[in-house]
């Protein structure tokens, strides 16, 4: 219904301001300055009516003149009161809405020619509906805090008229005055009231989120107060019971291991300074455990903790003969450390690198090392490793940083001087993350090891005390530098003779006692030993041998528990019982003497190999054929041998027509193994010389040696396993260059005896003993 009981004069005194939008039915103050006080005068001619409106800043320039907005309220002057700062007290009551059409001046003052809006409100079932859903609103609005006068609430509840609730609830909703002027604005009372809706369901909404977060926190601060709290009065019952607090007392525990660490002076101060650091780091905060974990392995590096050296010496090699058998030369440098050990106390520990085939005993060599000197045995294995941090550590500024292998297992070990063991250092790799064979330099170098620096510890540690031994089984892939700082001891592999005294004093009691023979009356025999030596392993060291050996005890155990008779000997006949038929043969005694074919002899990374050199010739255009997967050296070889004996095909009685028109094509066997090398020369002389003269070569002589296109012969290298292996072959005759001669003594004496050697200056001389 429209409101017609409200009579406005023509003209009403006008008075704009951007602060606040005022609604009809809302009594509010204004605070004006003596300027101002002359709009607020003029309303005592105009029935004391003024026309409030509100100005948009944003309007200014395209709204109306000075930017007001059309739509303005009719207030009515209740009181004017002076203040003692000298300003204006002027208290206020909205009336209607008025719609402004013109303006003028009459002095000071700006009178507004206005109409009232006029609004008519309708009931039906949606404006009741609305009317009822703002009304729980503004109660969920209450239980979530929302400051509402109680007079408001009850005046809220006998409101039915949309216009007027609508007016009234705006006035509490927090709003920018924008939004307000356009609830003003908005004449319908069903529109106005579903704004009012919508910008009520949304402050509930933001004051529910408000309250789930303040709730959330109020939770955890509580939950900290509580911890607090309890802390306190644990501390204070600790007191009364005389216990020491446990951050304190972790505390004094870590000081009083600092100080009986024997740190150097200048690894004190920074444990010092650390240890002031982390008393005052919350033990909630992460960088409380990187600080401690850090200030434990200082105070436990064994900075001056050494093992005493056991230095009896003929204790020390009755240990390493019982764990070994032969190894000489191993055996021999670890005595000659032990005497100058016992005559200089600070002695700088050597490096030594054991190179060899596989189980030949080199890791194991190192546990008896420690055991006969009493250290401490480290081990950790180099194979695969391609990240210099794995050597040197991170550092602490990265999440989860640790030291390095070396000082971590020194850290285990709790000693400065133990038996430190790179295994497989030949294996070491390099990529993005750094070179660890450049890293080891440090290490191993005992010119600069006594002050190595891990990049956690970033403080210097002494490793001059340490004992380092490296293993691997070639030379060439180690660096030159590394290689340099090493002192290399070879272990070759072993001979028939020696398996048999390992596998007697070692392998068969280690494997009864592994399979529960131990109390069992089983003896092996020599001759089933050095069957299973010569016809089901060829290797050399003993690694199969061992699980072969091993293989024979776990059939004997399954014969014992299935109640048949037990087996007192292995001889020759059980092993071919037990392990079926024989898996090498002896190819030198298993042919006969052929032309073009001659027994050669190879050095592999697993020990030493024989092989044949096969020649044949073809008509064709005169060149050469190489096949059998060989290098460009032994390729180079070849072509050397067949130049050398067409310069002196007179000699060896080799018609001169032997090579015009003819194809010679030499292969060596196993042509997927690949073979590389310069020591075959004389094999090939020899191959081609019995093939261009029709001569049988003697299948039993094996010969070894890099020849010049003027027939010399010279040195080669691995002669030991070279030899080892012709003689597993039943090779009886070696042809070596004279060189060599020097290294028969690192030769076994029964293989040394059992073989006839000759050594030649000239590849001629091989000729006589072969053909």
């Amino acid at each position: 219904m429209p409101h017609t009981t409200i009579e406005i004069p023509e003209k009403i005194p006008l008075y704009v301001q951007q602060e606040m939008v005022v609604f009809p039915y809302m009594l509010f103050p204004v605070f004006v300055t003596e300027k101002e006080m002359a709009t607020f005068r003029a309303t005592e001619n105009y029935e004391k009516y003024l026309v409030f409106v509100f100005e948009k800043p944003e309007n200014i320039p395209a709204g109306l003149p000075g930017g007001r907005s059309e739509i303005g309220t009719l207030c009515k002057v209740n009181q004017i009161k002076k203040l003692e700062d000298g300003r204006y007290k002027i208290s206020l009551e909205g009336v209607t809405r008025l719609r402004i059409l013109d303006t003028e001046r009459e002095g000071s003052v700006t009178l507004a020619h206005c109409e009232i809006v006029r609004e008519f409100v309708e009931k039906n079932m949606v404006s009741e509906a609305l009317v009822q859903s703002l009304n729980a609103l503004l109660k969920i609005a209450l239980s979530h805090g929302k400051p509402l006068p109680d007079d408001v609430m009850k005046m809220i509840d006998y409101i039915d008229n949309p216009a007027r609730l609508s007016d009234l609830v705006a006035l509490y909703v927090s709003l920018p005055a924008a939004d307000l002027q356009e609830l003003l604005e908005t004449v319908d009372p069903l529109e106005r009231l579903k704004m009012v809706y919508l910008y009520l369901t949304n402050e509930v909404q933001r004051m529910q989120v408000k309250n789930e977060v303040a709730g959330e926190v109020t939770k955890r601060v509580g939950k900290n107060q509580k911890e607090y709290i309890l802390r306190e009065q644990m501390k204070h019952i600790q007191e009364e019971l005389g216990d020491e607090d446990p951050r304190t007392s972790d505390m004094n525990d870590l000081r009083k291991r600092i100080e009986e660490a024997g740190l150097p002076e200048e690894v004190k101060k920074v444990a010092d300074k650390e240890l002031k650091r982390l008393e005052r780091i919350n033990q909630a905060s992460p960088e409380y455990n990187v600080s401690r974990t850090y200030l434990d392995y200082l105070a436990g590096m064994p900075w001056d903790i050494s093992t005493p050296d056991s230095l009896d010496i003929i204790r020390a090699e009755e240990i390493l003969n019982e764990d070994h058998y032969n190894l000489k030369k191993v055996k021999e440098r670890i005595l000659e450390f032990l005497a100058v050990r016992s005559l200089k106390e600070n002695m700088k520990g050597p490096v030594l690198c054991f190179v060899g085939p596989p189980g030949v005993g080199k890791t194991s060599l190192g546990k008896s090392i420690a055991r006969s000197l009493g250290r401490k045995f480290v081990r950790i294995s180099l194979g695969g490793v391609r990240d210099e941090a794995e050597i040197r550590g991170h550092r602490r500024t990265y999440i989860g940083a640790l030291p390095g292998r070396i000082i971590k297992e020194l850290y285990r070990c709790g000693a400065n001087n133990p038996i430190f063991m790179l295994d497989e250092i030949d294996k070491l790799g390099n990529d993005f993350r750094g070179d660890p064979a450049s890293a080891l330099l440090e290490v191993l170098d005992p010119e600069q090891n006594f002050s190595f620096n891990d990049h956690y510890l970033d403080v210097p540690f002494d490793l001059s005390k340490v004992m380092f031994i490296t293993t691997a089984n070639q030379l060439d892939p180690i660096p030159g530098p590394l290689k340099d700082r090493m002192e290399v001891i070879r272990l070759a592999g072993y001979s028939s003779e020696e398996k048999l005294n390992i596998a007697k004093n070692f392998i068969v009691r280690r494997e009864m006692e592994e399979n529960g023979l131990k109390d069992r009356e089983l003896e092996f025999s020599d001759e089933a030993l050095l069957k299973v030596v010569s016809d089901y392993t060829r290797e050399a060291g003993v690694r199969n041998l061992q699980r072969t050996v091993g293989s024979i005890c776990r059939k004997v155990a399954k014969e014992i528990t299935q109640n048949k008779d037990p087996r007192t000997q292995i001889t020759p006949e059980s092993v071919a019982e037990l392990l079926g038929p024989k898996k090498f043969y002896n190819e030198v005694a298993a042919e006969n003497d052929r032309i073009g074919v001659v027994t050669g002899m190879a050095w592999t990374e697993t020990g030493g190999d024989i092989l044949f050199v096969e020649v044949t010739t073809m008509p064709g255009k005169a060149e050469l054929i190489l096949t059998g997967s060989l290098g460009d050296v032994m390729k180079e070889s070849a072509r050397a041998a067949l130049s050398y004996i067409e310069a002196h095909a007179s000699e060896f009685g080799i018609q001169p027509d032997a090579f015009e028109n003819r194809t010679i094509h030499i292969h060596v066997p196993s042509g997927a193994i690949p073979k590389d090398g310069p020591s075959a020369g004389v094999t090939m002389v020899t191959a081609l010389v019995s093939l261009l003269t029709n001569k049988p070569a003697k299948r039993n002589v094996a010969m070894t040696g890099e020849i010049t296109l003027t027939g010399r012969v010279l040195a080669i290298g691995g002669l030991k396993e070279k030899v080892l292996a012709a003689h597993r072959a039943g090779v009886r005759t070696i042809v070596a260059p004279e060189r060599n001669r020097d290294d028969l003594e690192d030769i076994p004496d029964k293989v040394r005896n059992e073989l006839q050697f000759t050594f030649i200056n000239d590849a001629a001389e091989a000729l006589a003993v072969a053909l």
